[in-house]
């Protein structure tokens, strides 16, 4: 088969294409022949070398990145029941990883993609959406939010905003540059700012008219969750869903005592509860189902990698990066 091998640490170049044995499914394992694979951002952190408190820890060299994987089983393993052949399924814990043609993963870790889904929507979902899932939880939402999503054309934050739209919430979606900004208006966001520009919270303040922002969802961190985080009103909370920028904002404890106001890591809350991961996973793919959450994908050909790499770590991308083989 065909697969994009990481030898080294390193820039997205690094990635190689190139041919390499096909796995073999063992007892309590599937094999599917890969029609979708998840990019996730922190596995760009991974290619890079570098770690952190909410990354996984780097793998051992040579690798195969991608534990989201959508496809159809073409093998099983000798103890796993043969009405799996043919089935459509998704799974987020693919392994070798899903930057290949084909992947071998724990029957046990598997859903049957919905009718209707495509493998690139179920992909989306089956880590995206169940994280997006998670994160909603924890923030507890109500109709009476002014909510403040940041990085909100990612794959995420759009859901987010679809999410908290149907709550009759009122949503801010702030994203880099005209393309983004559109993408956040056209899902339906009250109010679509650009976060490039240098008064974009004045932007907000001017809009608000004196109401003030209840929550605030950051999936970007440094200077913009900063001024997300003064937007705030006085009993607000402030969730951590992720860090595009790779620069830390840790809130002043004398304001946060002054204000009244709750931070919450989300992605700590996340990877504490592990046991619940097939539970939202299997929520996420119905909401993509019965049409509740959409997401949006973009997609590159499995030999582009790289590239697919590049784009996301430069924050050009819209949505799930999604390889196709």
């Amino acid at each position: 088969m065909h697969a994009v091998v990481l030898r080294s640490f390193g820039p997205a170049e690094n990635f190689s294409y190139e041919s390499v044995p096909d796995p073999e499914p063992g007892p309590g394992q599937v094999r599917v022949a890969v029609k979708a694979a998840g990019v996730h951002f922190v596995e760009t952190v991974m290619r890079a070398g570098l770690g952190g408190p909410t990354s996984p820890p780097l793998p051992e060299l040579p690798t195969i990145f991608g534990g989201e994987v959508s496809g159809r089983v073409d093998a099983v393993g000798p103890d796993v029941d043969a009405a799996w052949l043919g089935a459509d399924v998704v799974t987020s814990g693919g392994s070798p990883g899903g930057y290949a043609e084909l992947a071998v993963a724990e029957v046990t870790n598997l859903h049957r993609v919905p009718p209707g889904v495509s493998h690139e929507t179920a992909v989306a979902m089956i880590v995206t959406g169940c994280t997006t899932l998670q994160f909603l939880d924890t923030a507890e939402l109500t109709s009476s939010d002014i909510v403040l999503v940041t990085s909100a054309a990612g794959g995420i934050g759009r859901l987010i905003i679809q999410y908290a739209r149907r709550l009759g919430a009122t949503v801010i979606g702030a994203a880099g540059g005209p393309a983004k900004v559109a993408a956040v208006r056209e899902l339906g966001a009250d109010l679509a700012v650009d976060y490039d520009r240098p008064s974009w919270e004045r932007e907000v303040r001017d809009w608000l008219g004196g109401d003030t922002v209840t929550a605030l969802l950051d999936g970007v961190g440094g200077d913009k969750a900063r001024a997300g985080f003064d937007l705030l009103a006085a009993g607000g909370r402030y969730l951590t869903i992720g860090g595009s920028s790779q620069q830390e904002f840790t809130p002043d404890p004398e304001t946060l005592k002054e204000r009244d106001l709750t931070v919450t890591n989300a992605l700590l809350v996340l990877l504490g509860r592990p046991e619940t991961r097939l539970e939202y996973e299997a929520r996420a793919l119905a909401a993509a189902a019965d049409g509740s959450l959409v997401p949006a994908v973009q997609s590159f050909p499995l030999a582009q990698t790289a590239r697919a790499h590049a784009a996301l770590e430069s924050r050009r991308t819209t949505g799930k990066v999604i390889l196709v083989p």
